[in-house]
């Protein structure tokens, strides 16, 4: 019996969360958290709907570009490190991997990531209905990416030739601040109606985010910390006039601030938590025991720079 196995890397947004929606650039990494899809053929029935409906977008993608295949039943697993609903992209990784290993189950032959990339973003579709597609851009390229979509058909992806320097990295967290109660889907939404109620106001609040975002990609380039921090700052001042980041979330950034800077990183979330925080550490000792002590979880960043791959 033969298995395909497809391994993709989890994200984080650097810089311009929701912006992204509405055209602006997003400076995402890929990070060392991972999920794993494996496939293999069994004559038995799924009844998990997503999984039904993700192999019938691959065969859908195979017909239209022509490309011979063969239908046949399944049997599949999936291993993850990346928590879910938590900002770090467990849904796109879900769907990169299971793009990958549907394409070749169906059709034996390897595709380019540009074409995984597709069919990925077709699914996260079915997931978010409105997405970006900087999720899946990343977790199908790794590295460091910077995305801009105009329009559905209109992508600009840039993976950048220069990575984050250690001396950054060195100080970088992820720290949760506890599982957002909503989906991605609905704080997209949230987003969405305050902009349709004053969308003058949120084109320049997007344009402040967008001059952050480049502002970023230089202070990395530069290896310039100081800016980086900055830009965090600035990012975080945005996201919390955008409504994404909650009250408790708030309070947490703000018991933190003697230890670092830090923002959200994903759709945010408002009732309860909002996901893993970016945290930029002045005093990384000092964070980890306040942490440890509070029972808070976080990582160090780590980061991935080899995206979807197939494992033997």
């Amino acid at each position: 019996m033969r298995i395909i196995t497809y391994s993709t890397p989890a994200k984080v947004i650097l810089s311009g969360e929701h912006a992204v929606v509405y055209g602006k650039p997003a400076l995402v990494c890929g990070i060392n958290l991972r999920l794993k899809f494996s496939l293999w053929e069994q004559d038995r029935k799924v009844e998990d709907k997503n999984i039904i409906l993700i192999s019938q977008i691959v065969k859908k993608y195979l017909k239209k570009a022509k490309i011979d295949f063969i239908d046949k039943k399944f049997n599949y697993q999936v291993e993850s490190q990346i928590p879910i609903g938590q900002g770090l992209g467990s849904s796109a990784a879900f769907s990169v991997a299971t793009a990958a290993s549907f394409l070749k189950f169906y059709s034996g032959k390897d595709f380019a990531k540009d074409e995984i990339n597709q069919v990925a973003y077709q699914i996260e579709k079915h997931f978010h209905q409105n997405p970006s597609g900087a999720d899946n851009t990343t977790s199908c390229f790794g590295g460091l990416i910077y995305f801009r979509k105009e329009f559905d058909f209109l992508k600009n992806i840039n993976i950048l030739d220069f990575k984050l320097p250690k001396n950054l990295t060195d100080k970088l967290f992820l720290i949760d601040s506890g599982k957002a109660e909503e989906k991605t889907a609905e704080m997209v939404m949230i987003v969405k109606e305050n902009y349709q109620k004053n969308s003058a106001f949120f084109d320049e609040v997007f344009c402040d985010i967008e001059k952050v975002t480049k502002t970023m990609v230089l202070a990395i380039k530069n290896q310039d910390i100081d800016l980086f921090a900055k830009c965090i700052l600035d990012n975080e001042i945005l996201l919390e006039i955008l409504g994404v980041v909650s009250k408790k979330t708030k309070n947490l950034l703000k018991q933190l601030e003697r230890f670092g800077i830090g923002k959200i990183t994903g759709a945010g979330g408002k009732n309860k938590g909002s996901g893993f925080l970016l945290f930029l550490a002045k005093k990384e000792d000092a964070l980890v025991k306040f942490l440890q002590k509070e029972k808070i979880n976080f990582l160090k960043l780590s980061l991935d720079n080899k995206g979807v791959y197939e494992q033997s």
